[in-house]
């Protein structure tokens, strides 16, 4: 019974584990977002690409350690590049998912842009634009979990097989 288990996509270990260190991601992310924002004067759009490369790095030793027990498997340069392979998938999927959303949100649904004094700060916090990029977020952890459990820190042959074709 442990092996059917452990072969589900959807076990309860492996996706608690998940959304655990993705929670964690996603909270690099908002917070580089913002301070990006800051320090280079840009748009909350144009912030999501290097906020996501940031979370990248710490979702990856995360990742490896924690949410799928990879942390023996002796193949981290093949997890990396399969990791590699399905983070740019992710950042398409998260940046689509806030601007689409933001979009429909804005222009379509024709709701208002919310702001909110961030608690002992000065900034204020755009709400809109916030809930529509942890949307995005939502629609990339989604295709990352079942990516990561089925391809990335699994042995599919796919890395071999790259290997072969880039020499």
């Amino acid at each position: 019974m442990a092996e059917v288990r452990k072969s589900q996509i959807f076990n309860a270990k492996d996706l608690i584990a998940y959304f655990l260190v993705a929670g964690t991601g996603a909270v690099i992310q908002l917070v580089s977002s913002s301070l990006i924002q800051d320090w280079f004067g840009i748009s909350w759009s144009d912030s999501i690409v290097p906020s996501y490369l940031v979370g990248l790095i710490w979702g990856f030793i995360l990742t490896k350690l924690f949410a799928f027990d990879a942390r023996r498997s002796n193949q981290t340069r093949r997890e990396m590049v399969k990791f590699f392979m399905v983070a740019t998938f992710s950042l398409i999927v998260t940046k689509l998912g806030a601007d689409i959303s933001y979009y429909v949100v804005t222009n379509t649904l024709g709701f208002d842009i919310y702001q909110a004094k961030l608690p002992f700060g000065k900034k204020e916090a755009n709400i809109t634009e916030m809930a529509c990029y942890i949307f995005g977020q939502g629609c990339s952890f989604i295709s990352n979990y079942i990516l990561h459990k089925t391809f990335t820190f699994k042995s599919t042959g796919f890395y071999d097989r790259l290997k072969v074709l880039i020499k």
